[in-house]
């Protein structure tokens, strides 16, 4: 099972990015899909979650309307499109998956990728 980040990188505020995570190794169509992110010191945090089947979707309150989370089970990968980026959205990105329905917390999630470096500049 292997689960590969890309598409961070330095971007000035109110710029997008677009993260890819790219799956290999299970099903993707069977499995939910959540971006988290993480900065030192902080919890990790879930930014948006999709489910398998249904593609039921999740964001933070207070990430609703920047970040788009989709999926294209035929390229087995998942995107996380990101706008109107701010320096509080610097972190490491990370995929990760479970088997079924979405969850929030990141304890539930079984396979991980090793993250990818998004950092906003003001």
């Amino acid at each position: 099972v292997q689960l590969v980040e890309s598409g961070g990188g330095l971007v000035q505020a109110g710029g997008s990015l677009r993260l890819s995570c790219a799956t290999s190794g299970f099903t993707l169509e069977d499995y939910a899909i959540g971006w988290f992110r993480q900065v030192p010191g902080k919890e990790r945090e879930g930014v948006a979650c999709i489910s398998s089947r249904d593609g039921s979707i999740y964001y933070p309150d207070s990430l609703k309307g920047r970040f788009t989370i989709s999926r294209d089970n035929a390229k087995n990968t998942v995107y996380l499109e990101m706008n109107r980026l701010a320096p509080k959205d610097t972190a490491v990105y990370y995929c990760a998956a479970k088997y079924g329905t979405y969850a929030t917390d990141y304890g539930s999630y079984t396979y991980w990728g090793q993250g990818t470096q998004v950092t906003v500049s003001s």
